[in-house]
């Protein structure tokens, strides 16, 4: 099978136009094709009166060696670089299951902590190996943890132990459900996820889509339907059971290792392989492991607020007259703008984790603190568009030293700060507060909405925003407002609305694994996915997760 790329045809194409296309490139006849799927399609909307769509195809021919051959003469020509042999996608296991059928009984069974994308397919993977996994949840069932949440979002009342962040599924069920990442994948494991995801009901088109997503209500039941096959394979899945100490053990030189885990109760579990995918919030969870001296440093993240424009308004900014096309659906975007004022040299401002036609969700998990995020279900067709709109940060920013252990826990307290002043500003009953943009960049509190209303539940408070952030983050965004309206006219519509605070970014802190996966100086321990600061969103997660099976599997099989 060949792999074609790189193939640009205009919007309205049917699948002959397709088919003459890869014919050409191979310099062939169109009835020579045997087979034609497509592996990836991307709309090109460079040129909004003139979008594009551009493929990557998987073709079957009779005589794939002699057209191959052709294609190859000058190894520097775009022939040569846009049709290859098709690579093998399919995933191997690292431990076949009658090995690990083997191993399981000489020791206890592999526990991973949390749920959420990196646990829910280390999990699955360990499972599929045959190592029985004990997984623990300290959240709920994830129907169970919807009435929870839009509890919140409608009632103002806040469970702690679960929410947006907590519970089955983690903290990217209640999202857009993104699907693509920018990590290097050449063991294709992104491809293994997105497999899984289809098996368990996701739409066929995530596989081809070039910026796939899912939704809130279809990963629901994605998520309920792996859970069921980790079951069903042995595996044992636990929810409401938080742990609340890793037990460790030292051999005669003193080197630690990890024996068990103490969950809430008292209740003591037995493990040598313990995963920690504990999500970017798990914040008591962080402070155990600190004192219990494993090793966690303090990393960048960024900070900022959401911003919410008409979709229609982006739709037709990015896509001029073809706004609206099916194969188009709600547009997105993506913003960067470095800092150039007195005192914010190298500091960025950026769009983060955009939601096409969605809504931005309540996203808090301690009392007495506001915290936003973005969500779209499955169609896009809500009137907003949102974004977080953030700036990056540096450990020294939030008053953390890379050399000083005591401060790795430092950005949790500066993120816990800001939530709080936002608490406080939206009127301490978990509104939001709100700026307009015009109002924002003016330096003045907005004091009534204008023609784009915030989707924000319970809902928003207007204020000015620089009552909830450091000065050099507003200095910087309202530099970069007029920078992005240029680029995308119409962003700095000054009724376009400002929600904060959006701190949970990514993780505060890493914890350092060597090239086994496991803890610098806790053996046993196999820090994992976005809490421990090796992922950002579902996919690099999702890998991640499957990277830290692989190990713990070859270290049991």
């Amino acid at each position: 099978m060949l792999r074609v790329t790189q193939l640009i045809l205009p919007l309205d194409h049917d699948h002959t136009a397709l088919a003459q296309a890869v014919a050409r490139r191979l310099g062939i006849k169109a009835e020579k094709i045997e087979g034609l799927a497509v592996h990836k399609r991307t709309p090109d909307a460079r040129q909004r009166n003139s979008i594009k769509l551009v493929y990557a195809v998987n073709v079957v021919v009779a005589d794939e060696a002699g057209v191959l051959e052709r294609c190859s003469t000058d190894p520097k020509s775009q022939l040569a670089q846009t049709v290859r042999a098709a690579p093998d996608t399919s995933y191997e296991f690292v431990v076949p299951r009658a090995a690990a059928d083997s191993a399981v009984g000489t020791q206890a069974r592999p526990v991973v902590v949390g749920l959420g994308p990196c646990g829910l397919f280390a999990g699955l993977l360990l499972a599929q190996m045959g190592l029985r996994p004990l997984i623990l949840e300290r959240g709920k069932r994830v129907r169970e943890r919807t009435v929870d949440t839009f509890g919140f979002w409608r009632k103002r009342a806040l469970d702690p132990e679960s929410n947006v962040q907590f519970g089955e599924g983690g903290a990217g069920t209640f999202s857009d459900g993104k699907l693509y990442s920018q990590v290097r994948d050449p063991g294709h494991r992104g491809r293994k996820v997105m497999e899984e995801f289809v098996a368990a009901g996701a739409p066929k088109e995530i596989l081809w889509q070039g910026r796939p997503h899912i939704g809130t209500f279809k990963l629901v039941k994605v998520v309920e339907t792996m859970r069921a096959k980790i079951e069903s394979l042995g595996g044992e899945i636990r929810f409401t059971s938080r742990v609340d100490e890793v037990l460790l053990s030292r051999d005669e030189h003193g080197n630690r290792s990890v024996c068990g885990v103490k969950l809430e109760g008292g209740e003591e579990l037995e493990t040598n392989h313990l995963v920690c995918a504990l999500g970017h919030s798990a914040r008591d969870s962080f402070a155990m492991l600190h004192q219990l001296g494993v090793a966690i440093e303090p990393k960048p993240f960024s900070i900022g607020f959401r911003v919410e424009h008409p979709q229609t308004a982006i739709d037709a900014c990015r896509y001029g007259r073809a706004a609206g096309h099916e194969r188009l659906g709600a547009a997105d975007y993506r913003l960067a703008h470095h800092c150039k004022g007195p005192g914010l040299e190298g500091r960025t401002v950026y769009s983060f984790c955009m939601c096409p036609g969605g809504t931005v969700v309540a996203a808090a998990s301690e009392e007495g603190g506001v915290v936003t995020n973005g969500m779209s279900q499955y169609d896009r067709s809500e009137r907003n568009a949102n974004s977080g709109l953030v700036v990056d940060l540096q450990p020294e920013d939030y008053g953390a030293d890379p050399t000083d252990p005591e401060t790795a826990l430092a950005g949790i307290a500066f993120q816990r700060k800001l939530e709080r002043q936002a608490f406080v500003a939206g009127g301490s009953d978990y509104n939001a507060p709100g700026q307009l943009i015009g109002d924002f960049i003016a330096d003045r509190p907005s004091t009534e909405f204008g023609s784009v209303a915030p989707s924000y539940q319970p809902g928003v408070t207007l204020t000015s925003l620089a009552e909830c952030m450091p000065s050099w983050v507003i200095d910087a965004m309202r530099e970069a407002l007029p920078a992005f309206d240029r680029k995308l006219p119409g962003f700095a519509q000054a009724d376009a609305i400002l929600t904060g605070v959006e701190t949970r970014t990514s993780s505060p802190i890493r914890m350092p694994r060597t090239a086994s996966f496991e803890s610098t100086n806790t053996s046993g321990l196999y820090p994992a996915g976005e809490g421990a600061g090796y992922a950002g969103g579902i996919l690099s997660a999702a890998i991640d997760g499957i990277r830290v099976a692989e190990a713990v599997a070859l270290s049991i099989g």
